[in-house]
C-alpha cells in the first residue's frame, strides 16, 4: 500500500502511482519523498523508511543532494526550468548498483502552479551485471555518460558515430544500442572496413548475381540485404578508401543498391552505426575523407572513454573478464597485482586488460593472480605503487588531544571529499563496507 506524509495529495494521484510497473515517487522541492509506489518500495527496500526520507539517501547513499556531489540532478533542473528532465545515474537497488535513467516531471495544480515533482526510474539492466558477452561493465562517471548517450539515441533511427581509441569496446557499445532499439529482434551485422578493396567491398556489401564475374557460380546475398530491418555496424570507417566512400554515401542517401551483375534496384533497410579511432574531422581537412560522408555519419557522435580515465571500473572489469576467460575457476587478483594494474596506463584499453588477464590466468598455478604473473611493462610507470591508495595530507603538529572516533570521522570526511572514485571503491580502500562508511559519515559529532 502506498503511503504518504502529505494528506493534501489527491487520492487519485496516489492510486495513479501504484498503477505503474516502474518505480515512481512524489517529491517536494527539498528532495523529500512524499509518496512511493509498490515498485519503488520493492527496489529500495520494503523494510526501510521511505516516505519522509530524502531521495538521495535511498538512491545514492549520499548525505547531500546529487547535484552537490558532482552529478546532474533532474529534480534541480525541473525546479529551475519547469520541464521534464532526464539523467543517467547509478542507484543502489535491491539487485545492487544499477544503471538507471531518472525522469522528473513537475506536477501542477489547476492554477498551473507546481505542487509536486514525479520521479520515474527506468532500469538499464542490459549493462549492470556484465554477465552476457555483449553486456558492458562500469559505474564510473565517464562510462555512465557514454551509456546515457547510447540509451538516448537507441530509440531513434539516427546514425551514430562511436569515437574512441582501439580496444575501448566500440562494437560492444554498438551492440548495446542495437539491443536497446526497436530493431533489436532483427540482425546485427558488423563489417570490418580495414583492408577492403573495391571489388571485395561491393561483393560483400551488395552481393552478386550468378555469372556476374568469373567464379560467380551462384547468387550471393550481400550484408546490406542480410541486415534488413537490423543494424549495420561499420567498424573503423575511417579506413575506407576514398574510392569506396562515394559508394557508401550513395547507399545511405538513396537507400537503394544493386547486386553486382543485377539490374533490379533493391531497397536498403538498416540503421547505421559507424566507429573509428581516427580523427575524421582532420581527415576531411586533409582530403582523405569525404566531407559529405562525414556529415552523413556524424549525426550523433559518442566518445568512448579510455580505460585510464575510468580506473575505478577496473576491479569489476577484471572480475568479469576472468569469469568469462575461465568459468571453471574462481580466480582472484592479489592486492599487489591489482595495484600494478591500477597504475598501468593501458594503451590497448580493455582489450589489453583482457590479454593481460588471460596470460596471468595461464601462469597462475593456483587461483590467485600475483604480481609475477603480470607482464613486466605493467610496472614501468611514472606512478608510484601508492597511486591507487588514499594518501592524506601531512598531519599538523598535535596541539590538542582528540578522541579517536572524532579523528576517524575527520579523516573519513577528508577521504570522501578527495577520493577520485565512488563511495564503494573508497570503502574498499578503507577496508570497510559501503554501509559502514555511510553510517560513520552520517554520525553526528
Amino acid at each position: 500500500m502506498t503511503a504518504t506524509i502529505d494528506t493534501n495529495i489527491p487520492a487519485e494521484l496516489i492510486s495513479l502511482l501504484d498503477s505503474f510497473p516502474e518505480p515512481k515517487i512524489l517529491l517536494d522541492e527539498h528532495y523529500r519523498i512524499l509518496a512511493a509506489n509498490t515498485a519503488y518500495r520493492r527496489e529500495f527496500g520494503s523494510n526501510r523508511k521511505i516516505v519522509g526520507s530524502y531521495c538521495y539517501e535511498l538512491s545514492h547513499h549520499y548525505d547531500k543532494p546529487c547535484d552537490q556531489a558532482g552529478e546532474n540532478c533532474p529534480l534541480r533542473d525541473s525546479m529551475e526550468n519547469g520541464e521534464l528532465n532526464r539523467v543517467f545515474h547509478v542507484h543502489h537497488t535491491s539487485a545492487g548498483r544499477e544503471h538507471v535513467e531518472v525522469e522528473v516531471v513537475p506536477v501542477r495544480n489547476e492554477a498551473g502552479n507546481t505542487t509536486y515533482f514525479m520521479e520515474t526510474m527506468h532500469f538499464l539492466r542490459h549493462a549492470h551485471g556484465g554477465v552476457r558477452d555483449h553486456e558492458m561493465v562500469g559505474y564510473s562517471r565517464s562510462f555512465n555518460r557514454m551509456l546515457e548517450l547510447a540509451k538516448r539515441v537507441a530509440a531513434r533511427e539516427t546514425s551514430v558515430l562511436l569515437l574512441g581509441e582501439s580496444g575501448t569496446g566500440k562494437e560492444l557499445v554498438a551492440h548495446a544500442i542495437h539491443d536497446m532499439s526497436p530493431r533489436a529482434a532483427s540482425p546485427f551485422v558488423a563489417v570490418e572496413c580495414s583492408g577492403l578493396t573495391e571489388t571485395l567491398f561491393e561483393s560483400e556489401m551488395f552481393g552478386y548475381e550468378k555469372g556476374a564475374f568469373t567464379g560467380a557460380i551462384g547468387r550471393k546475398i550481400g550484408l546490406v540485404e542480410a541486415v534488413r530491418g537490423g543494424t549495420l555496424f561499420l567498424d573503423e570507417v575511417g579506413d575506407i578508401p576514398l574510392s569506396l566512400q562515394v559508394k557508401l554515401l550513395r547507399l545511405m542517401e538513396a537507400g537503394t543498391y544493386r547486386r553486382i551483375g543485377g539490374v533490379e534496384p533493391l531497397r536498403a533497410d538498416f540503421r547505421l552505426i559507424a566507429a573509428t579511432h581516427r580523427d575524421l574531422a582532420q581527415m576531411v581537412r586533409d582530403g582523405s575523407f569525404r566531407q559529405d560522408l562525414y556529415f552523413r555519419i556524424n549525426v550523433f557522435p559518442i566518445p568512448l572513454p579510455p580505460l585510464r580515465e575510468r580506473t575505478e571500473d577496473l576491479p569489476m572489469l577484471a572480475e568479469r573478464l576472468l569469469a568469462r576467460l575461465d568459468p571453471g575457476r574462481r580466480i582472484t587478483i592479489s592486492k599487489e597485482a591489482m595495484n600494478r594494474l591500477l597504475n598501468h596506463d593501458f594503451p590497448g584499453n580493455v582489450r589489453e586488460l583482457r590479454n593481460i588477464l588471460e596470460r596471468a590466468s595461464i601462469l597462475a598455478d593456483g587461483n590467485t593472480i600475483l604480481p609475477q604473473h603480470l607482464p613486466a611493462d605493467t610496472s614501468k610507470t611514472d606512478k608510484t605503487e601508492k597511486g591507487a591508495e588514499i594518501i592524506p595530507p601531512q598531519a599538523p603538529p598535535f596541539n590538542e588531544i582528540l578522541p579517536l572516533e572524532k579523528l576517524e570521522k575527520r579523516y573519513l570526511a577528508w577521504a570522501a571529499e578527495n577520493f577520485p572514485g565512488d563511495r564503494k571503491t573508497l570503502a574498499e580502500h578503507l577496508g570497510m563496507s559501503e554501509r559502514t562508511l555511510y553510517r560513520k559519515l552520517r554520525k553526528p559529532d
